[in-house]
């Protein structure tokens, strides 16, 4: 049987989204971490919060306040913002300062289809 390896040329951070305060606060109990700042920051529908963890693979939390009955392009918008931030974040962190147009938005994509996927699996569940 053959054995195949990892194939990810770049190892980004773990990804998680939080609906509510509530799944928020349990993701930083999970890491022993205190709020930084509120879930959503005031004026905000999304926030992404990061956990560094010295010798560890960083963590990125993305937040999303979505009320009920809120547009689906709204929410996709919000969630590519978010995933843009994240895409700075992975390009801080590999010292990449000039990313090849290709490859900074194949990697935007996969991020935010990433969260997306998610977002519809929690509203499917709901």
């Amino acid at each position: 049987m053959t054995t195949w390896l990892n194939r990810a040329l770049v190892v980004a951070p773990y990804l998680t989204l939080c609906l509510s305060e509530r799944e928020y606060l349990k993701v930083l109990r999970e890491f022993k971490q205190e709020p930084d700042g509120p879930w959503v920051r005031d004026g905000a529908d999304a926030t992404m919060h990061t956990l560094e963890r010295k010798g560890e693979d960083d963590v990125c939390i993305v937040c999303l306040r979505a009320p009920a009955g809120i547009d689906p392009v709204s929410v996709a918008g919000l969630l590519v913002h978010e995933a843009v931030h994240i895409w700075q974040k992975v390009r801080r962190s590999i010292n990449e300062h000039d990313p090849s147009p290709e490859f900074e938005a194949y990697s935007v994509q996969s991020i935010a289809q990433q969260l997306m996927w998610e977002y519809a699996r929690r509203m499917r569940e709901a």
